[in-house]
């Protein structure tokens, strides 16, 4: 495992070889700097795939959850999260929004997301995993780097 680096002094190192996530997302988890390599899901108000993809070893993976941007309904809760916990993930970013927000953020998870909302997600297993996903002016493709802390997020191009 690599000794922790600040997003803006890693930024200050690799320049525009990094890409920049312009989206304001929120701190949700207990951990605040995190990073490691991509795994991703799209999908959209549906959690079923990504809860499948937090059961299996993380290994240190970020897991990048393009949930489409809505804020109609939560991605991620207390339960997927703990999976994420217990399964070695080292965190989670969400184009859209989680619930159970006061224990996500009590766990030992980087949790970032766009906000909450109470509203569980459906569970039919659409989407895709591990294909490239684009948002915030950045792509995250699977096994590439993803650096996270509380001035934001940067990618490997």
């Amino acid at each position: 495992m690599t000794e922790p680096i600040a997003t803006a002094d890693l930024y200050d190192e690799r320049g525009e070889e990094l890409q920049s996530v312009s989206l304001q997302f929120q701190d949700l988890g207990a951990k605040t700097m995190f990073s490691g390599p991509i795994r991703t899901v799209s999908c959209f108000r549906d959690n079923a795939l990504l809860k499948q993809i937090l059961s299996t070893a993380g290994e240190g993976a970020v897991l990048v959850v393009d949930g489409g941007g809505s804020l109609e309904s939560a991605l991620v809760g207390d339960l997927i999260a703990t999976l994420g916990v217990d399964n070695g993930w080292a965190g989670l970013i969400i184009h859209g929004a989680i619930r159970d927000r006061v224990v996500v953020g009590t766990l030992p998870l980087g949790v970032k997301a766009l906000g909450s909302n109470p509203r569980k997600s459906g569970k039919t297993g659409a989407g895709e995993a591990d294909v490239p996903v684009s948002f915030g002016g950045a792509t995250f493709r699977p096994g590439a780097m993803v650096w996270c802390d509380e001035d934001g997020i940067l990618v490997e191009e």
